[in-house]
């Protein structure tokens, strides 16, 4: 009966480990999703305070034309005046003429008071007319500013436009490169993992109750706790110590730059527990991840490349309710992931 148990126990469950890579797969989609959506916020942002900018641009030249259009109908509006008073002048002029030459065809004395008056218009008329000249020039002046500012203005726009266009090209390229980077990153750490596992493989050699499903090396619970308990039994140490060197050479040929984790899973039976120490089944999964954790520390590991997760009942491997069934849920499962 034991033997046939065994080689139950012995059977490979390849279902688990394509569902796993699947996760696998989706997971690093969704990484470089989130990238791609950070990228696409921070271009978002850059975008819009272009936009504002331009907005602004545009309504300053939008009211700096209004404003040339009053000073140029102003402008039309005083030479139309100037214009008015040249021919008031040069009627006036001709009526002064006009009274001298019948003054001096006329009998007797010449009026001097009449000839002043005529004086003193001609005079008046050539004031005004001399008024709204300069009044003309000071309006063609402020027209020739204004173009000026425009033209500083139009400039500063294309200026930034260009600097936008070559923000979206530099963004483009970045976003391109840091997929890239990303790619790298995966392929060695697959090369890696690939290399652990090998090294486990050497270390654990066919030990019936340590199996490889999918990316992950999943022990018994019972090779290191006992039923219900979270404490390691003095037995485990003999498959944790080997485990805690594998995790060392690892550390020592990983680059720094990659973010790269051992994550210990716990996983229970669907039978219930409740003790003042373990309320449910997520509270002994975890902590028994958790011990695994703290004694590989003690060992040497850097704690930031270990991560420890409980999953109380709900990640089964065998959805069975025989002992053998409860037996294979029951279990430790390690996988080298991304951080």
């Amino acid at each position: 009966m034991a033997l046939g148990r065994r080689g139950r126990d012995r059977t490979i469950d390849y279902w688990p480990g394509f569902v796993d890579a699947l996760s696998t797969l989706l997971l690093v989609f969704i990484f470089l999703l989130s990238v791609f959506m950070i990228t696409q916020f921070f271009l978002t942002q850059e975008m819009s305070g272009k936009d504002t900018v331009l907005q602004r641009l545009q309504s300053q030249i939008r009211q700096l034309t209004e404003l040339l259009s009053l000073e140029r109908a102003a402008s039309q509006g005083a030479e139309g005046e100037l214009s008015t008073l040249r021919a008031s002048l040069a009627a006036t002029e001709a009526e002064r003429d006009r009274l001298r030459g019948q003054i001096a065809t006329a009998p007797g004395a010449p009026d001097p008071s009449r000839e002043q008056a005529l004086s003193r218009e001609v005079d008046m008329q050539r004031d005004a007319a001399a008024r709204a000249l300069s009044q003309v020039e000071l309006l063609n002046q402020q027209i020739a500013a204004l173009r000026r500012q425009m033209a500083a203005l139009e400039e500063a726009l294309n200026v930034s436009e260009k600097r936008d266009q070559e923000s979206q090209a530099k963004i483009a390229d970045l976003g391109r490169r840091l997929n890239v980077a990303l790619a790298q990153r995966v392929q060695e750490l697959s090369r890696f993992r690939s290399e652990f596992f090998g090294r486990l493989r050497e270390i654990l050699g066919n030990r019936p109750d340590v199996r490889i499903v999918g990316d992950r090396f999943v022990f018994q619970s019972e090779i290191f706790f006992d039923r219900g308990s979270a404490t390691l039994r003095p037995e485990a140490l003999a498959a944790l110590d080997p485990l805690a060197s594998a995790i060392l050479e690892l550390e020592k040929k990983i680059p720094p730059d990659i973010n790269w984790a051992l994550r210990v899973d716990g996983h229970t039976d669907n039978r219930p527990i409740s003790t003042p120490q373990f309320p449910s089944n997520w509270e002994l999964s975890a902590a028994r991840a958790i011990a695994v954790v703290q004694y590989l520390i003690a060992k040497g590991v850097q704690p930031q490349h270990l991560i420890a997760a409980g999953f109380g009942e709900y990640q089964p491997l065998d959805s069975g309710t025989t002992d053998d069934a409860l037996s294979r849920n029951r279990r430790i499962e390690l996988k080298l992931t991304e951080r």
